[in-house]
């Protein structure tokens, strides 16, 4: 099985790119074991997990319930924090949280866990149009939407477009479950058997803690997949998103996301995390 090649997804993101550089670039040793790298936006990745598709995938925690079936959670390589949320943004700075639920929203993605956080703080909106996550700003600018949720690197350049912040979703999340953001984790597919799986998760660690001791100078591979090129916003993308919860989930982080599945269950009742256990645990 040493020569055995996985299919690995994640998005051209910094703190995707970043974490996962080392693991398919040859920069540690990964036992003979090699990756076909799929880049995608975390939407096409949540829908091609729902189906089973990759081997090993990052996917945004608010899709789990629906694969908790098919694929675990590794330890190594999500994103999980504080002050990390998705942001409510609009053009009109005059809009009041109230009105949201009468409003056009956008929402980067059906399964997200912006999605999640923000049904959570607006579950009476209904007017949702669910666009890819660099799309939804184009779309309240151009009045398409009258206000959006963003993620990424958007947080960081959203003011430059003449955009306002209404809420901070992230900060909603953390006052009412005192508990970090549970984003989005590393799955593997339940066909890989266990053993193999907990050495690909040790793998991700390793490449972590590589790009950590590189840090904070920028590779190539993580520079060429960005969406902003500008080196500041690449680092605070990193900064924020890539922390000691990308080494190792932990109790702590598994609370959080076992806190999301609740409430996306209350949120759709018909979608359980059915899993009696959604973490890998080595055997």
């Amino acid at each position: 099985m040493a020569g055995t090649t996985y299919t690995l997804g994640f998005s051209p993101c910094p703190n995707d790119t970043f974490i996962f550089d080392a693991l398919v670039n040859g920069k540690i040793d990964t036992h003979g074991i090699s990756f076909d790298v799929a880049l995608e936006d975390v939407q096409t990745l949540n829908e091609w997990a729902i189906n089973g598709k990759l081997d090993i995938s990052k996917i945004s925690y608010g899709v789990l319930p629906l694969v908790a079936e098919k694929y675990q959670v590794l330890q190594s390589g999500g994103a999980l924090g504080k002050g990390v949320g998705p942001l409510l943004i609009a053009k009109d700075a005059g809009i009041r949280v109230e009105d949201i639920d009468t409003l056009r929203i956008a929402i980067p993605g059906v399964n997200t866990t912006a999605h999640i956080l923000f049904s959570l703080a607006f579950p009476e909106a209904k007017q949702k149009q669910f666009l890819v996550f660099h799309q939804v700003e184009d779309a309240v600018l151009s009045g398409r939407a009258d206000a959006g949720v963003i993620i990424h690197e958007n947080r960081f350049t959203y003011q430059d477009k003449g955009l306002h912040r209404l809420m901070d979703l992230g900060e909603y999340w953390e006052k009412h479950t005192h508990a970090p953001i549970p984003l989005g984790g590393i799955v593997v597919h339940n066909r890989i058997d266990r053993a193999r799986a907990a050495e690909i998760d040790a793998l991700i660690k390793k490449s972590v803690e590589y790009a950590f001791a590189e840090y904070p100078h920028l590779s190539e591979y993580v520079q060429q997949h960005a969406q902003e090129m500008n080196p500041k916003v690449m680092r605070q993308h990193i900064d924020l998103y890539v922390n000691d919860y990308s080494l190792w989930l932990g109790e702590d982080g598994k609370k959080a996301v076992r806190q999301l599945c609740e409430v996306h269950h209350r949120l759709y009742p018909q979608q359980p995390c059915t899993s009696p256990d959604i973490f890998l645990s080595p055997e």
